[in-house]
């Protein structure tokens, strides 16, 4: 069996095999490390791989799927919507498995491979005048495409909106939210939702002209350059250092919640313990101090202790610590032994991580930047 080398071909199995090679990779530190979101993001690798291999063949010279194999099912199609949703969940909940009831998210992918392995097994002829006069009659493959746009559309939905919870969730438990903030993610349902515009723009065209094949390698050369990003971006993306434990039933999650009824004197004696920590212990100096760091220490639970801060002090857990951190910066900055250190140094040395969030907490709290507040 000869293969065709050509520009349409190459492009195509330089994808085809990153995402293999980058699936490997993260299914290897997926059983060194246990965790799911790898095996998971190797899975979702597999399915672009199996996304652009029919034009990937095709443009080589290989008619196998056709002739020997056609009606198969060829590509995760229908399955890879979900599947992307739970490598999110499987980042931010260390606890997440799947269950039954999560089968039920892969019936339209499982209906549709049970559909055609029937069809299949009737053998080469009957596929032949089915799929003349059935399938391709009834517009059941259009069928196919517009479910996948429907249920990516949906599933992002779902994404975006778990996304922005676990956003404004670590807000409340976490006094540094750049390990753990996952733009990673944004990013990731950013360029998905680049895909699904181009596969409806796909399904419009294909709708009102018929394209031929070299018309129809655009979109698989964008899945191509969507495999690089997601395999290179995805297995370089830090982890964070604690467990996450989000779940996405807490819907009710927003920067500021509403405050729970707590008794005078509960919420005093709660109150005076937090501050004996922060002001007495300093332990905002902590870089990677949580809220469940504080809960342990009162030996208390991160639910009762978020409600006393958001009822005693009027703020989410990370404006609380950081605001600590911001007047500890403005106490050591003025100091002529500091005067050598930069304002980084200085910062690092108050608790702050990053300077992303030295720079946005001091601004947030003072109205300035910190060379403003110096000058």
């Amino acid at each position: 069996m000869q293969i065709y080398w050509s520009n349409y071909s190459v492009p195509l199995w330089f994808g085809f095999i990153q995402a293999w090679i980058y699936a490997f990779l993260f299914w290897k530190r997926a059983y060194q490390n246990n965790r799911l979101s790898d095996y998971l993001l190797g899975l979702v690798l597999v399915g672009m791989a199996f996304n652009i291999w029919e034009y990937m063949l095709g443009f080589s010279g290989i008619e196998i799927l056709w002739q020997e194999l056609n009606f198969l099912p060829r590509t995760f199609g229908l399955a890879f919507p979900p599947l992307c949703y739970f490598y999110f969940k499987s980042q931010i909940d260390k606890d997440f498995r799947f269950r039954v009831k999560d089968i039920s998210h892969f019936l339209p992918f499982l209906m549709d491979t049970f559909y055609r392995i029937i069809i299949f097994s009737m053998g080469k002829d009957f596929v032949q005048y089915f799929e003349k006069n059935y399938h391709n009659a009834w517009g059941i493959g259009h069928l196919e495409l517009l479910t996948s746009i429907v249920l990516t559309a949906y599933y992002m939905y779902r994404a975006f909106k778990l996304y922005n919870q676990y956003r404004l969730w670590t807000k409340t438990q976490f006094s540094d939210i750049e390990s753990v903030s996952f733009k990673w993610f944004r990013n990731l349902l950013l360029v998905l939702l680049l895909d699904w515009t181009v596969s409806l723009i796909k399904l419009v065209i294909i709708s009102n002209f018929k394209l031929d094949f070299k018309q129809d390698w655009w979109d698989n050369l964008i899945g191509v350059i969507l495999i690089y990003y997601i395999s290179i971006t995805g297995y370089a993306q830090a982890q964070p250092t604690k467990d996450l434990v989000f779940k996405e039933a807490e819907d009710a999650v927003s920067e500021n919640p509403p405050k729970e009824k707590f008794e005078e004197e509960e919420l005093s004696k709660w109150k005076t313990k937090i501050l004996h920590l922060m002001q007495e212990e300093q332990l905002y100096l902590q870089p990677e101090l949580t809220l469940s760091d504080i809960a342990s220490r009162l030996k208390t639970n991160v639910s009762v202790l978020s409600g006393v801060v958001n009822n005693a002090f009027g703020k989410n857990f990370n404006d609380f610590v950081n605001e600590y951190r911001v007047k500890e910066f403005q106490k050591r900055a003025i100091l002529p032994e500091n005067k050598n250190i930069t304002l980084l140094g200085i910062a690092f040395d108050c608790g702050f991580n990053s300077k992303a969030t030295f720079n946005r907490s001091f601004k947030k709290f003072t109205g300035k930047s910190p060379k403003e507040f110096l000058s």
